[in-house]
């Protein structure tokens, strides 16, 4: 089959002409490859792509992220056609929490409310009082009543940088995200005595270890706005290196350098799972409108309610 894909540029003109012929919106992650980045309509966080994903009139959306991502795209446009163009594009932080799971944990603490990143299946959402992203996470506990207590799910980091951030106590979900929790403290403190100009910007998914020694710590959006606005001209980024196209593009003169991880031979820093879009597979599956999300309408209206409740704060 592949050798009758086009290729190069006629590969690109190939994915152009059956975006306009589907009515397609083609959404991307920061942490794509740079080549789907520049190719997509709109470029983002969760939060962003989610409210794109719900803002958008094509007909059409084909989500080059994850599965939860692409997930949350059809529960807010349920009678439009989602893609994704790898069915295996998954999440370690999704599937660190089953939904299963989290209801066991739910029954167990009746008297607290939920409150589950964004970074979860669909059914986990459905279990779920109220979403968050790491861009409005804070603003999403605060607005919590202070008598109830909470569970956070799935990924610990984040929750215990929101603990301190907040002040607010809860029970926390022990996910992580392979990336985030892989990275190397030894590896950044070396960085920065070699770079002591350097500003440490983080993603809150990252270790405590890490976000110690951060000189801001943020969303994938919020980093890249950080390096948009600071006095520095040195960055060390200590999240998936996929948002430093994004920041080059912004300002090419500054230095963006990437934090290994734990193991400097391998590509740790980097989403495996992000990583299995290609070009390719988005030209064959804007051809063939494979693989569609499909999904139980009980379910989608469950988690859709808390997805709701997340938006409605603005």
């Amino acid at each position: 089959m592949n050798a009758t894909l086009p290729t190069g540029d006629a590969l690109l003109d190939a994915i152009d002409t059956l975006r306009e012929e589907r009515n397609a919106v083609i959404l991307a992650h920061y942490y794509q490859e740079p080549e789907i980045q520049d190719l997509a309509d709109f470029i983002g966080d969760s939060l962003q792509l989610a409210k794109a994903a719900r803002d958008t009139d094509a007909d059409v959306i084909l989500f080059c992220g994850v599965h939860f991502m692409a997930e949350t795209a059809k529960i807010l446009n349920p009678d439009r056609t989602v893609l994704i163009p790898d069915l295996q594009a998954g999440c370690s932080l999704a599937d660190s929490c089953p939904a299963d799971q989290l209801a066991a944990w739910k029954a167990d603490h009746p008297d607290h409310l939920v409150v589950s990143y964004i970074n979860c299946s669909a059914a986990t959402k459905a279990q779920s009082d109220i979403i968050c992203t790491s861009s409005n996470a804070v603003r999403v506990i605060e607005s919590l009543p202070p008598d109830r207590p909470v569970l956070f799910a799935p990924d610990r980091n984040l929750g215990a940088w929101l603990q301190r951030e907040t002040g607010r106590e809860m029970d926390l979900w022990p996910g992580t995200c392979i990336v985030h929790e892989t990275f190397s403290e030894r590896a950044l403190m070396d960085l920065m005595v070699r770079h002591p100009d350097a500003h440490v910007i983080a993603h809150p998914e990252c270790e405590p270890a890490i976000l110690d020694h951060a000189h801001y710590v943020g969303s994938t959006s919020k980093l890249l706005r950080y390096t948009q606005e600071s006095a520095a001209r040195r960055f060390i980024v200590a999240t998936e290196p996929g948002i430093i196209h994004q920041m080059q593009k912004a300002n090419p003169q500054f230095d963006y350098i990437p934090l290994p991880g734990q193991d400097e031979t391998c590509a740790c820093n980097e989403c495996p799972f992000m990583r299995l879009n290609t070009l390719e597979k988005i030209f064959l599956s804007l051809r063939d409108l494979e693989p569609a999300l499909h999904m139980d309408e009980d379910l989608r209206v469950k988690a859709l309610k808390p997805l709701e409740r997340m938006m409605a704060l603005g």
